[in-house]
């Protein structure tokens, strides 16, 4: 199943590598790069899922995924660089499913989102 996912990441380069791999996957991809964006996206577009960044410029991962599960009925996925469990506390009760730390075990990635598939499929997400 092709998943609508928003990918939030402020790195160019790891931006880029996300998309095209997810893209790859077969899902269908918008690409943020700052909360603002992210938001604006949200309020345009349904998703599936969302993959962010937790430290953006302009704010936090945190502040996008309670507004995109404030909207939408969707699945989160937390990016950071270290797998603190602050990090990791504050991005569950943010919302987030999902955490995985840089740099991104893409083979893990991919589990999550094939475990997100069936849900959407099923409408259980």
């Amino acid at each position: 199943m092709t998943l609508q996912i928003l990918v939030v990441e402020d790195h160019g380069d790891t931006r880029r590598v996300l998309t095209g791999l997810l893209g790859h996957f077969g899902h269908s991809i918008s690409a943020a790069d700052n909360v603002e964006s992210a938001l604006a996206f949200l309020r345009a577009k349904h998703f599936d899922a969302i993959v962010s960044d937790l430290a953006l410029p302009d704010g936090s991962g945190c502040e996008v995924i309670r507004e995109a599960k404030r909207r939408q009925n969707l699945t989160g996925v937390a990016l950071t660089a270290d797998g603190e469990q602050d990090d990791i506390r504050r991005g569950r009760d943010a919302g987030f499913d999902y955490h995985l730390t840089k740099p991104i075990d893409f083979a893990q990635l991919r589990n999550v989102l094939e475990q997100i598939a069936p849900a959407h499929n099923d409408g259980l997400v």
